[in-house]
């Protein structure tokens, strides 16, 4: 049995496990209303809506040390991204004055050659913690705060006095803590590693964290062998090695296009988020597109970041027709932003459409292909940028974060944003975290063909079924000819699948029998069942339902179980439904 206990980590007893144990209906609904009952059970959560309990413990480290009175931070990778939520806290909360947010930033002391492996900078936004609120939304919209693995590695140099902010003589460097007596006192638990010294060699370090012979100086092999899967260069299951050894040239089946055109984030939002600071950089600030129903952030940062955006929720024909209608009149727009399918209700927009409307009135397209996934589909070539979430399939153990943004060669804006991201981009991918993705994603190709198999088979046999209302899956989509379209020669229609029920009573009871993991995130390794719409829309229900997301939709990410058995499994659920009168 799959289900764990309230709160507890996906995979169990994983550090940095990306989803967490909400098994009941029940459950969920009392995470989403603030219940001690779960919330005081919570050992992880999703990293971009729970914050890691080592970002916590670095957090309260550095208010003890440099906080002020009333003060609560953010910790975010550099100054650059520091400084943006800087001016979101601005816009977004009336009662902050000038002086009310500051900037602190740390950097790794030199002692020597020591230091020349692992770079671990840090930026802190001190804040009232009243408008801790109003700071959670640009950690959770934009996906580029600190990873829980780069904090630990900053929470010991921290510690041995090796992180010092940055500017201050090495006698002032650690001063006695300001802050309040909540945060006097780091907890003694160190998390995952050992300590580490500031003349110990940090690449043995990394070793024992990973419990192989792997230096630090394969950090930067291992996010090129990333990229190069990602890029389509790299489709066979080999080693990093091998990897390194491939020529960079081909994939993504674009004249011209190499592992350069691929750039890594922290997370798969992150992508997005810089997406469209990108294009309003380069080109100039407008409206953009939200069409089709998004993943809930998507859609925050297009109405939160720049002058907003229109939103086409049903992704239909008829919200084609409207923009076009918009367009026809003069109005310009930034960019169209789609997911391909969308989440949670695997609709394919008509891309073919859509690149036409953005060549004749001159904006961007931008695809979020996480659910499809570039071994299913190919929409590169109607696109100026793909971005994808690497924390789902192309991971699969579920316990990393990434992201990455890919242009296409071939776009009108190719050269601008090409040149633009040359010289702008931060690379602020953790090392560790792209060693761990590397490793997890070298049987990326394997197991996508599986996977495919097992929802194909889950799917059919929920279509079929009188205790279901409907099926949302790619081939039995109203839209499946436009995922057709641009489907792989060998390409399925992917691993994530949603149905709803006729009623409540019976969404609840199918959710509480299903045995399978229970917890946000999709794309793992093992079948993962989620109340979605509970989860990402609560507090819009009624808005949700508008754009046909129902209350009751539950969710269904496949996984590499035996087809057989996972088919049991969900056959055993529907018994349970028909079992009651």
């Amino acid at each position: 049995m799959m289900t764990g206990e309230v709160g507890s980590s996906i995979p169990e007893d994983t550090p940095h496990a990306v989803s967490v144990s909400l098994p009941t209906w029940k459950a969920n609904v009392a995470y989403e209303e603030g219940e001690a009952w779960v919330f005081d059970k919570m050992q992880t959560g999703y990293p971009r809506f729970f914050i890691h309990k080592s970002i916590q413990k670095l957090s309260s480290s550095i208010l003890a040390s440099h906080g002020r009175p009333g003060e609560d931070c953010m910790l975010f990778p550099s100054a650059h991204i520091a400084h943006r939520c800087n001016r979101f806290l601005k816009q977004h909360t009336a009662t902050l004055t000038p002086p009310s947010v500051r900037i602190v930033e740390f950097t790794p002391r030199v002692t020597g050659a020591t230091r020349t492996t692992i770079i671990s900078g840090l930026s802190a936004v001190f804040f009232p913690a009243p408008d801790f609120k109003v700071a959670k939304q640009f950690w959770q919209h934009s996906g580029d705060g600190v990873s829980s693995r780069r904090a630990e590695f900053c929470q010991q140099e921290l510690e041995e006095g090796v992180l010092v902010e940055k500017g201050l003589p090495d006698e002032l460097s650690q001063r006695p803590a300001k802050g309040p007596k909540r945060y006097s006192k780091v907890a003694a638990d160190k998390g995952a590693g050992g300590r580490i010294s500031p003349t110990e060699d940090t690449s043995r370090f990394v070793e024992e964290r990973f419990g192989r012979n792997l230096g630090v100086e394969f950090v930067a092999n291992a996010k090129l062998a990333v990229r190069r899967r990602i890029a389509g260069t790299l489709r066979s299951n080999v080693a990093l090695s091998d990897a390194i050894a491939l020529s960079r040239e081909g994939g993504r089946d674009v004249d011209g296009f190499t592992e350069e055109d691929v750039y890594l984030f922290p997370t798969g939002m992150s992508a997005i988020f810089n997406s469209h600071q990108l294009l309003m950089e380069t080109i100039e600030p407008r409206k953009s597109v939200c069409y089709g129903f998004p993943y809930i952030d998507t859609l925050k940062i297009l109405q939160k970041f720049g002058p907003g955006c229109h939103f086409y929720g049903h992704g239909s024909s008829e919200d084609l027709d409207d923009l076009e209608s918009k367009l026809q009149s003069g109005e310009r727009v930034l960019a169209l932003f789609c997911e391909f399918p969308g989440n949670p209700l695997l609709m394919s927009p008509d891309l073919q459409r859509i690149r036409k409307l953005a060549d004749t009135y001159d904006f961007a397209v931008v695809i979020d292909e996480t659910v499809g996934n570039p071994l299913n589909v190919h929409v590169l070539p109607f696109a100026d940028i793909v971005a994808s979430s690497l924390t789902k399939v192309f991971s699969g153990d579920s316990n990393v974060m990434g992201g990455s943004l890919v242009l296409n060669p071939k776009g009108p804006y190719y050269a601008r944003l090409k040149k633009s991201l040359d010289a702008t981009y931060e690379d602020n991918f953790w090392g560790e975290d792209a060693l761990f993705l590397e490793r997890n994603s070298r049987d990326f190709v394997s197991r996508i063909e599986r996977i495919n198999i097992n929802a194909e088979a889950v799917s059919t046999l929920l279509v079929n079924h009188p205790k279901i209302k409907r099926v949302y899956y790619p081939k039995f989509s109203p839209t499946r000819s436009f995922y057709d379209a641009c489907r792989c020669p060998d390409g399925g229609y992917g691993g994530l699948l949603s149905v709803t029920f006729f009623s409540m009573e019976d969404a609840v009871r199918f959710f509480d029998v299903i045995d399978t993991a229970k917890g946000p995130s999709l794309g793992t390794n093992f079948t993962l069942t989620s109340p979605y719409t509970i989860l990402a829309h609560y507090g819009e229900l009624e808005w949700a339902a508008q754009y046909g997301v129902e209350a009751n939709l539950v969710r269904v990410s496949v996984g590499l179980e035996d087809t057989e058995a996972l088919v049991g499994i969900f056959g055993g659920a529907l018994e349970a439904l028909v079992a009651v009168v």
